[in-house]
């Protein structure tokens, strides 16, 4: 009886413990990351204030408070030429990001996008925050490095394109 890593033996010769572990390793990361910014989406987008260009828990209010301390001011003034539009290019981003990622669509593409939103947001919301470790950007930005790397091997809509595209070869 050969599965999915065993066999009558024990464990598989064609496939390994430490093979199945190789292959799933970033899978607990790709659905944390999906479920995370997933939520940060759908957060901004229920939040009527958010979209505002001032007042409390507003993206313009915000942005005004990080002006001056970011590691990009001309970022932040971009923002804020529309505070509204860039809340819901973020929020929509986040929802593209987080939905690719958990079901392994496109999921280079998505880590990458996840990257660069983390970095956005390191440089002008979290760049103040002292100690560096503190601010959570950066750290969710080094989490979708291996993403952007790696991609999904198990459980994604990009390794059932995969397999489809060997049988049909």
């Amino acid at each position: 009886m050969q599965g999915y890593g065993t066999n009558v033996r024990g464990l598989g010769e064609s496939r390994g413990l430490k093979d199945l572990a190789r292959e799933h390793a970033l899978l607990p990361l790709r659905i944390f990351l999906g479920v995370t910014f997933v939520y940060a989406g759908l957060d901004k987008l229920t939040d009527s204030a958010f979209f505002r260009a001032s007042g409390p828990g507003s993206i313009g209010e915000t942005m005004h408070a990080v002006r001056d301390s970011s590691a990009i001011p001309a970022l932040v003034d971009l923002a804020l030429k529309s505070p509204g539009a860039f809340g819901y290019t973020i929020a929509i981003g986040e929802l593209a990001v987080g939905l690719g990622t958990f079901f392994g669509l496109w999921t280079r593409l998505a880590a990458l996008g996840g990257a660069l939103i983390s970095l956005s947001l390191w440089l002008t919301v979290s760049w103040q925050v002292t100690p560096y470790y503190f601010g959570n950007d950066l750290a969710y930005l080094m989490a979708w490095l291996p993403l952007v790397l790696g991609g999904a091997a198990a459980f994604s809509v990009d390794a059932l394109r995969a397999t489809r595209r060997r049988r049909i070869r």
